[in-house]
């Protein structure tokens, strides 16, 4: 008895072992961990991507964001959608409206509008894409706004109004995303 408690033991050790030690993965956007505490890396402020009941009349591969409950939906059908968390436009950048998917990018180059010069002259004018890139590790384009579904280096964002209205993810969630949406899809924010 002692002897299974015992090896018991010795395997739920090796296992913390495994997870507190294991190497960093080989993928950039994982980096974007990096700074976080451990449980809140694990556990974050309720951002699990979930399926969930979401009885709708939109056809399957639509995209509906609520700002208010700060959550993207992917209309999956039969009452069906997946739930994301998302970060959304600070107060001023917030907007709704109904779009297309026009364009899709893995790891994109950012060059911020005018616009956004302006109030942040410390900022790039171009920046190629890659993990230290704000548009993360995919970037889905809307119409032809400067808007953009996007994943970001900051994870601690989502959840949160910091944005100049695009709409982010997690780089693992919009990986996720991005491999289920099609270029021509509906997009309606509200």
């Amino acid at each position: 008895m002692l002897a299974r408690f015992l090896a018991g033991g010795a395997c739920a050790v090796g296992m913390l072992a495994v997870v507190f030690v294991a190497p960093a993965a080989a993928h950039p956007y994982d980096q974007s961990i990096r700074g976080r505490s451990f449980f809140g890396a694990l556990f974050g402020p309720s951002i699990a991507r979930a399926m969930v009941s979401y009885p709708s009349n939109q056809k399957a591969g639509t995209i509906v964001v609520s700002t208010a409950q700060r959550r993207l939906y992917l209309v999956l059908g039969n009452g069906q959608a997946l739930s994301y968390a998302i970060g959304v436009g600070k107060a001023g950048f917030a907007w709704s409206g109904v779009t297309q998917i026009t364009d899709k990018r893995e790891w994109p180059d950012w060059t911020p509008p005018d616009q956004m010069l302006r109030r942040r002259p410390d900022l790039p004018h171009h920046m190629a894409g890659g993990p230290d890139n704000p548009m993360g590790a995919r970037g889905i384009y809307l119409g032809a706004s400067l808007y953009r579904i996007h994943g970001s280096n900051e994870p601690d964002s989502i959840g949160q109004a910091v944005s100049s209205g695009c709409i982010r993810l997690t780089n693992e969630d919009v990986i996720d995303l991005y491999s289920r949406v099609r270029i021509g899809a509906t997009v309606i924010v509200q």
